[in-house]
């Protein structure tokens, strides 16, 4: 793909959370590594972020607001791409959004375990602001686009706005290949609450014993969820590699029996696509969100309840029939394989 007409400069915006590298992250460097790829003269605008104490929400919101991408070193800027909030508050008279998400916990974590914001009146007031705000910034973008359905009904639900997901292959993907279904199940994800390693884990009580669990990933809740399996009695069957290489987390993926990732209404899940490149079955559950644009009961793996019975039961089924783990894992690849950067970038740089 050739730069298009009128576009040679292009900024990708992200907020970091300091310490913090999950999939957001991956996704802005890989889109700026592919935009360069392409011909494109391409950097990254990086803007740390903090939701804590509530109030500082808008105040980052202002940070972004005050930033004209216009120009950089006396040359113009040709073409802006947001990506999380609140960086789509940037100026740009040529700015394009590919939504990852909004703040989640003002819109739908709201009133759930994963929020702080309750429906009190000051957090109504606050969850009102930033939806105000979030409708007068992604309206002056030139094309609105988001990483899943999942995150385009989130979008059309609480702001009105249409966006259609552009979808895009994990870091990975050249990468993973299929080895022997072995005899672990393999879960990749960062250790928060609303990733819910746990029910993995607590699943693993009930899982047949031939099983064990390998968990990869760092988080605030790593120390919680080590001493649950302490307290199960599994400790044993249960390991936290924490960060893993890319070289080891491919040979993990091609030596698992499966992936289990069961998030709560995930925005879109790397770790899904992961699995099926590698042509492994993916367990995950009924309210996981982005997840179930590509997991299909049956078909590419197994859906089901958000409990650790029924996690533990998608378990024993795989572990007793692996030719029917193989047949999932395999139709799983097909799917993923389909998925590639060239119609991200086409529609992205499309607005120039």
């Amino acid at each position: 793909m050739h730069p298009s007409v009128g576009i040679r400069s292009i900024l990708v915006c992200e907020t970091q959370v300091p310490f913090v590298r999950g999939g957001a992250e991956l996704l802005v460097q890989q889109l700026v590594d592919q935009l360069r790829r392409r011909g494109f003269t391409t950097d990254k605008v990086s803007v740390p972020f903090q939701w804590h104490p509530k109030q500082e929400v808008l105040a980052h919101a202002a940070a972004w607001r005050l930033l004209n991408l216009s120009e950089s070193n006396g040359q113009p800027v040709d073409l802006v791409i947001a990506t999380k909030f609140p960086t789509y508050f940037a100026r740009h008279p040529r700015k394009v959004c590919w939504l990852v998400h909004q703040h989640r916990a003002v819109y739908e974590l709201a009133d759930t375990r994963f929020s702080d914001y309750a429906h009190d009146e000051l957090d109504v007031a606050l969850r009102r602001q930033v939806m105000a705000l979030d409708e007068q910034m992604l309206a002056e973008c030139a094309g609105c686009y988001t990483i899943s359905q999942t995150v385009t009904d989130r979008l059309a639900r609480f702001n009105d706005i249409s966006a259609p997901p552009l979808y895009h292959p994990p870091l990975l993907a050249p990468r993973l290949e299929s080895g022997p279904y072995g005899s672990y199940v393999l879960s990749v994800s960062r250790l928060e609450d609303n990733k819910r390693v746990d029910l993995t884990v607590q699943a693993m009580a009930q899982a047949p014993p031939g099983l064990s669990l390998m968990v990869v990933g760092e988080g605030s809740q790593r120390r919680r969820i080590e001493q649950m399996a302490v307290t199960l009695g599994i400790g044993d069957r249960v390991q936290f590699a924490g960060a893993v290489s890319d070289d080891d987390l491919v040979t993990l993926y091609a030596g698992a029996l499966a992936v289990a990732y069961v998030p709560f209404d995930e925005d879109y899940g790397l770790a899904t696509l992961e699995g099926f490149l590698a042509a492994r079955p993916v367990i995950t559950a009924t309210d996981s969100g982005g997840t179930l644009e590509f997991v299909t009961h049956d078909e590419t793996g197994l859906v089901c309840d958000p409990s650790p019975e029924a996690i533990a039961a998608a378990m024993a089924r795989l572990d007793a029939d692996r030719a029917l783990a193989a047949r999932l894992g395999e139709a799983g690849r097909a799917v993923a394989r389909q998925i590639t950067w060239d119609a991200v970038i086409e529609r992205l740089v499309s607005h120039g």
